[in-house]
């Protein structure tokens, strides 16, 4: 079955940078969209940023100029460079898949999968 694992969370200071991977693996056809989102307590699950299989690129306002996403489709993995850290970036950060799974039969099903979750936090 599909998975995917997220790592690069963690602590820091204002103005310091993090950067979040996370990996697909399993029943891949094929990866269409990833993104990544994050959710505060008490708040709804966000975008942050997405991109494409081309390469082409969305941010939210709040991490524009600071955040970069990038994919390595190679390896089926996603990243987010975040750069210039705020105390309002803290979250729990989620990536998200939009992936193809070729069935028994040959049908195609698209199907959108999320990792587990890595906290940044942060504060001074």
């Amino acid at each position: 079955q599909v998975q995917l694992v997220e790592s690069g969370g963690g602590l820091v200071q204002p103005g310091a940078s993090l950067r979040l991977s996370c990996a697909v693996s399993g029943n891949i056809f094929s990866v269409l969209a990833m993104g990544w989102y994050r959710q505060a307590p008490g708040e709804p699950r966000d975008l942050v940023a997405s991109i494409t299989s081309g390469g082409g690129t969305n941010y939210a306002d709040s991490v524009e100029g600071r955040f970069t996403i990038t994919r390595d489709n190679a390896k089926n993995t996603v990243y987010l460079q975040m750069n210039s850290l705020k105390p309002e970036d803290t979250a729990v950060y989620y990536c998200n898949a939009e992936i193809t799974e070729r069935q028994q039969d040959d049908r195609v099903d698209v199907l959108d999968y999320w990792g587990q979750g890595t906290q940044v936090t942060v504060s001074s």
